[in-house]
């Protein structure tokens, strides 16, 4: 009997498999001459992801605060051979992202896909935080690829075509101590993004939410630290440089255009990340637990609420070995 039922489980699991998989072929697009457009693209995940768009061929717009840095970037997409447009652009700003996305049209042609990359990180305790780091967050977070999102929908469904992906994060699906602004900001795009799929994917659209855990792209030097600096940057980039606990930005940008050829609606990226969202779904109140004693673990509140930039609160923990492979990505990655 129990070998009946065993058999009959793997048969329906194949099912379900050859399904997806099916369903997977029949919608996957090609990426040579497609419009993309990234936000947050000059330096890490949004580099990268940039960086191996071009070489599939697609033409990428890409847009971030910082015109130096958005200028190095598109130096170097181009000697790669793309096809690029760059603008300076505040996410935060509706005006600011509808100004660029007509801009992106009028230079590149019709756009066919949305990567809303652009981020923030707020780290320290929650006792520290103000409704400021809260808003920026949000800003961010939120209502920059709600407005990114409504500027290129109305050529997406007069096409009944098109692709959007949000780079949303584990921190969308499981709170975490220390970053609590990230955390409620992700939860709110985890949210809006499913139910943009569920909505739009009558209309050919199809919306991908993307929850990484910790990527090597060297993002923690442009984190936002309060409390005990040094002590608060040096877990955050030990964290997020360990081969253990991350994976590398390359990879990541792999998976991510491959749910994107493929309009996958979520993926969860790095073991750990999965894991613990498997483990929050079958037993949330003892996840919780754990993430309690985690928080207990970190540096305490010493009242010090300034804000200080990741990269000016080095310390003898980090730069070190344990953050060389964060480190190396920093460079690479245009996070310097």
């Amino acid at each position: 009997m129990k070998t009946r039922t065993l058999v009959k489980l793997a048969v329906g699991v194949g099912m379900v498999l050859g399904a997806r998989a099916v369903l997977r072929a029949q919608r996957k697009i090609q990426l040579e001459g497609q419009v993309i457009v990234i936000t947050g693209g000059s330096r890490g995940l949004g580099l990268v992801l940039a960086r191996q768009l071009v070489a599939r061929g697609a033409r990428v717009a890409i847009c971030a605060r910082h015109a130096d840095e958005l200028e190095r970037a598109r130096i170097e997409l181009e000697e790669r051979g793309g096809r690029v447009f760059a603008s300076a652009c505040d996410v935060t700003s509706r005006d600011d992202i509808q100004r660029f996305i007509a801009e992106a049209r009028d230079e590149l042609g019709p756009i066919d896909a949305l990567i809303n990359n652009a981020g923030v990180v707020h780290v320290g305790p929650m006792e520290l935080m103000n409704v400021d780091d809260y808003e920026q967050a949000m800003r961010t977070h939120l209502w920059a690829p709600l407005h990114a999102t409504l500027a290129v929908l109305p050529e997406m469904r007069a096409r009944k075509a098109g692709r959007i992906v949000n780079i949303a994060s584990i921190g969308g699906k499981l709170a975490i101590p220390h970053l609590v602004p990230y955390s409620a900001s992700k939860f709110a795009l985890v949210g809006m993004s499913a139910g943009m799929r569920a909505e739009l994917a009558q209309e050919g659209i199809l919306v991908t939410t993307v929850c990484p855990g910790l990527m090597r792209t060297g993002s923690p030097r442009h984190a936002l630290f309060k409390g005990q600096h040094q002590a608060e940057y040096a877990w955050f980039s030990i964290a997020d440089a360990l081969p253990g606990t991350s994976m590398s930005a390359e990879r990541a940008a792999r998976a991510i255009i491959d749910a994107l050829e493929h309009g996958d609606a979520e993926v969860v990226l790095t073991i750990p990340a999965r894991i613990a969202a498997k483990l929050y779904g079958l037993a949330p109140n003892l996840v919780d637990e754990v993430f309690g004693l985690v928080a207990r673990l970190l540096p305490a509140n010493n009242q010090d609420r300034t804000t200080v930039v990741g990269k000016d609160a080095e310390s003898a923990l980090s730069p070190s070995v344990l953050t060389r492979l964060g480190d190396e990505a920093a460079h690479r990655n245009n996070e310097l």
